[in-house]
This record gives C-alpha cells, structure tokens and sequence, in this order.
C-alpha cells in the first residue's frame, strides 16, 4: 500500500508517543502532536484531523503496512502499547520490502565507478548485506565501523533540518573544559562526520569566525524566532582543504611536514594516506619518506602519535620537538610508576630511621604544570602584595586550589593511602622557594610550633634565629609522632642548593634545645638528596637543617604534613587543610 511522506512522519510520531512510557496519551494529544511534527518538518500549519489520526491508528493495527502494532486504550481514554518494548521500526522488512530494496541496489550499483558518486563506495555493499541477512535469517558478512555509545547521535536529524530549512537553533553547550553549559543562538551550515564523531559547522553572529561544535557535547537543540543568516562565505572542501580532522586554524597558512614512517609500517601510510596532499619523496628498505602540506593542529598530531615508534617527524622542528615532548610524557607514564613493594620498603625505613627518598613520583609534566600555577599566583606580588621575592606560600592549597589535582596525583594518594592509612589527612601545605640569588639557610630543629623572636640578617645569607617552643601550646607527642611529612621537590636537590640535612633515629621524642645541640656535634648527618619529581618522606620530629646555596640553582619544594588525629581545641590556629 503506497504510504505518502505526511502519513509516514504521522505514523512515526504517534510511534514515539506511544513509546513515551512517562506520559498517558488521550487521542487529542496524539492529534497535537502530529500537527506539531508536520509544521516542523514540513511547514505545513493545517493541523490534523480527528479522523486521520483515528484511521492512522486504524492501519498501524492491522497488517496492510506490515506493523500489526498492539494499540489498546486504556480507561477508554488513554492510547498505549499493549507490549511495552515494541516500535514500527523494530519490524522484520517484508518480501515486497526486500524486493523493492533489491531493486534499489540494483539501480545504485550502476552508478559505482562513476566520480559523482564516488560517496557510494561501501553504502551499496551495507545496503546489500542487509538485504542478504535479512532474506536468509543469517548473521551479517559486513560489519562496518559503529560507536553505539557515542553521545549526540540523537541531534543529527534535528541539526540536518535546521540547516536544510535554514533555521538558526539555539543550543545548549559544554566544552570538555567549561565548569558550566552555555546556551546561545547558532546558524548551522554544515555537519562533518571524523573519525566515528559528528560535528556542525555554523557561527553566531554575523561577521564572526566558523565555529565547529561537536555532537557530544551538545546538551539541547531547540528552535529560536531569530533571521537565519545565510552562509555566502564557506566552503567545506576549501575550509577543510588544509587540515587533517576538524581543527581549523583561521588565517594560518599550511605548512611542509616530512615524516619517516619505517618499512613495516609504510604500506599502510601509502594505501591509505594520512592527507590528500601526501607525496612519496623518498624510499628506501629502511622505511620512506612522505610530505603534507597541512595545518599543524590537535588531529594531526594524535595521527602522528598513533605510529607510536614506527615514524618520526623530520620538519618542521617545532612539530618535532612538539612529538618528542609528548612521547617523553608518554613514556615517563609507565616509568613513573609506584610500585607497592617500594613504597613499603620506604616507610620501614621512615619508621626505623626518620626519613626516606621515592624518586620518581611525579612526571615533568606535571612538575611544570605545578610551577606555572605556582608562578601565575605569585607573578608581580600580585596574589601577595609588598613581597618582591615569595620565599614561602602558606595554606598553599587555599591560596591555589587548582594546584590539588596535579600535586594528589596517584602516586601521591598510594603513598597516603597504602603507606600512612586511609584514615590520614592533610594538616599543612606550605611552598618553600629558595632562589639562586638568595642565601638563607635553616638551622638544626625539629617540625614543632616555635616563636620567632628575632630575625638576624647577616652579610651573604639571611636566616630565622633565636627561636623558642611554644611549650605551653604545643601539640601533644603522641600527635606529632603519629604525623608524616612529604616534601615534594620541583628541582634537583642535592647539598649544593641547600639540600636538607637530617640525624637519623632523633624522631622518637621531643628533644630539648640541649640534646639538639649535643646531637649536633656527636652525631652524623645524612643529605637528603632528590631529584625533581620526586619526594621526601619524614616524621617531622626528625631532627633537620638546611645549608646555604653553594650554587646558582633553585629548591623549590612543597612541604605537606599529614595525620589521623584532630588537634586539641586550645590548637585550632593550626588549621586543618581538606584534601
């Protein structure tokens, strides 16, 4: 029975109602909501009669179209699914339907071969193998690339008619990188399928640069009353000409690339090319040598990367340096990586001696991205006004708060949770910045409350003297002897930037300002060294100094205490830091 498209977009409608288990549908319901869809998609403003959707309801019961769907009415008012999971579309295609698809293959596959269709390479070969699967009740023989999951699909066909009918849309919005979702007006022009994920391409405002949104991260497509403003500027093959994926750098000119790619791996470079302006320059049993001519952007860099050890880029040495760095990063993942026997073999040591070293806990990358929030914080005194030099940032995680989810790193969390217990928390987090320029140095103490009071400036260094506990205030030994101290290093520490220097086994007790002093002269001192990344594990009653800088070099370190118990109430200066 020949269907017309107004009767088969009513159909669908009352298809998608009837499915909508979250509401109960009278028939006058099911009349506005066809009425609804036909504006949408046809611009036809008529609405619908009672007795069309009655007699629509009528032919999706019975079997002349095929569906035989289960349409009951409930309280004789109510329309439903008598089955609650069935849907037109998930009907078995007739004969007469796999005939008239045969004939369409077979009409479709004149066309193979010829350059204006060069888009059906693959759709017809789909089309036949559901044709085949379908008449033979047998499993499918093409399965082509699919992503069930991905997020956005359902916006396509909203996206296809907004931009067929020339309609702008507003849409609901949110980058990877936004705290919140956006919303704002959008005139669609184009929608681009990459790599299994669909973008549209469409700008805001008149005058303004092509934005391309992807489909995953759209929240909600609705219509707006604004004029639609016409595309007269862009076209997808010359827009996208120059790059390989979606990210369009405007006015920035394509560039020479060169890439080895080794012999295994050359064939695949060569059956199928990176870009459509890739040439052969060079060929050679070790491998050969290729050119773009391309915009150097995210998608390019993730193709290239994708080789993993079988390519190398050749120029430009930006994109080389670029791909190395990466790779370093990469690989220093896997190298960078606690292992639990270590980290026990550590605390032992921590609790028999005082002290330990873990090299390796933080990768540079994260090093870096720890010194640039640091140094953005405390650029031109403007976070700490009056300060030419910061020396030292206390409650560093308040004043940088972004800073906790680079520093509580995994390996961080394993020292906390496996090394000290589940039950720790951060008590203290101070920065401490010792420049090449600056001498001062700290004398031989314990980590426990002191009055300062004098500071002594001498002639080729500066320091903190004349200190003295506060005894009357000071936290019980039971709390300090349960608290562990890490100290996380952004820069090489050795004894000639002022690496600190500690007495083992001084940690079982709170000494007197004589027992430091005898310590300090009968015993040997052990110098911390670490290297950038990694960190020092102390009690903090370990008995410590540092020397003056002998060279001109940085120590740059962050001092974190943690503990299992609550200060006293008398303590509460001694603020507590959530993590």
């Amino acid at each position: 029975m020949p269907v017309n498209r107004n009767a088969l977009i009513r159909y669908r409608t009352i298809d998608n109602c009837l499915r909508n288990k979250f509401r109960k549908w009278t028939l006058e319901d099911l009349i506005d909501a066809c009425s609804d869809a036909l504006y949408e998609y046809e611009g036809i403003d008529k609405g619908v009669s009672r007795r069309t959707v009655q007699m629509d309801i009528q032919l999706m019961r019975s079997d002349k179209l095929g569906y035989n769907a289960p349409i009951v009415v409930i309280d004789k008012k109510y329309y439903a699914y008598e089955d609650p999971e069935y849907s037109i579309t998930n009907i078995p295609l007739t004969d007469k339907d796999l005939g008239k698809l045969s004939e369409v293959v077979d009409i479709l596959r004149q066309f193979k071969g010829f350059s204006h269709f060069n888009e059906l390479n693959g759709m017809v070969q789909r089309l036949e193998d559901r044709i085949h699967t379908a008449k033979t009740k047998q499993a499918p023989i093409i399965d082509l690339e699919k992503n069930e999951n991905l997020k956005g699909l359902e916006h396509i066909d909203g996206l296809y008619q907004a931009i067929v009918k020339k309609k702008p849309i507003k849409v609901t919005y949110q980058s990877f990188r936004a705290r919140e979702a956006n919303a704002f007006t959008f005139h669609p022009y184009f929608l681009k399928e990459f790599r299994n994920r669909w973008f549209v391409l469409g700008i805001q405002k008149k005058n303004q640069h092509v934005m391309t949104l992807a489909l995953d991260r759209i929240i909600a497509v609705q219509e707006t009353a604004e004029e639609f403003i016409e595309n007269t500027f862009l076209n997808l093959s010359d827009y996208f000409e120059h790059v390989v994926g979606v990210t369009v750098n405007t006015g920035e000119e394509p560039e020479e690339v060169e890439l080895f790619i080794d012999s295994q791996n050359a064939p695949y470079v060569l059956t199928k090319p990176i870009h459509h302006s890739q040439k052969l320059l060079e060929k050679s049993k070790n491998g050969i040598v290729v050119q773009l001519k391309v915009q150097l952007n995210f998608e390019l860099e993730r193709e290239i990367l994708g080789f993993g050890d079988c390519i190398k880029v050749l120029k430009p040495e930006k994109l080389k340096r670029r791909i190395q760095e990466k790779v370093k990063n990469a690989a220093e993942l896997y190298e960078k990586e606690l292992k639990l026997s270590e980290l026990e073999h550590s605390m032992k040591k921590v609790k028999r001696r005082g002290f330990a070293v873990l090299e390796n806990i933080y990768t540079s990358k994260e090093v870096r991205r720890m010194l640039s929030m640091i140094n953005r914080a405390t650029e031109e005194g403007e976070r700490f006004p009056g300060n030419e030099e910061v020396f030292a940032i206390r409650r560093l995680l308040q004043e940088i708060p972004k800073l906790k989810e680079v520093l509580l790193n995994a390996n961080l969390q394993t020292i906390i949770r496996e090394g000290f217990g589940s039950d720790y928390f951060l008590t203290k987090a101070i920065y401490f910045d010792k420049p090449p320029q600056s001498n001062w140095y700290v004398t031989w103490h314990q980590d426990v409350p002191i009055n300062v009071n004098k500071k002594a400036e001498v002639e080729g260094f500066r320091a903190w003297a004349q200190k003295k506990k506060i005894t009357s205030v000071c936290p019980p030994e039971e709390y300090l002897q349960r608290a562990f101290t890490i100290r996380v290093h952004l820069d090489d520490t050795d004894e000639s930037n002022g690496a600190l220097k500690v007495i083992p086994k001084t940690h079982f007790t709170i000494l007197l300002a004589e027992e430091i002093a005898e310590l300090r002269e009968s015993s040997e001192s052990k110098c911390c060294k670490v290297q950038k990344g990694g960190v020092h594990l102390m009690k903090p009653l370990t008995l410590h100094a540092s020397s003056k800088s002998q060279s001109d070099t940085y120590r740059r370190v962050i001092h974190l205490e943690f503990n299992n118990q609550e200060l006293p109430g008398e303590l509460d200066w001694l603020e507590r830091e959530e993590v």
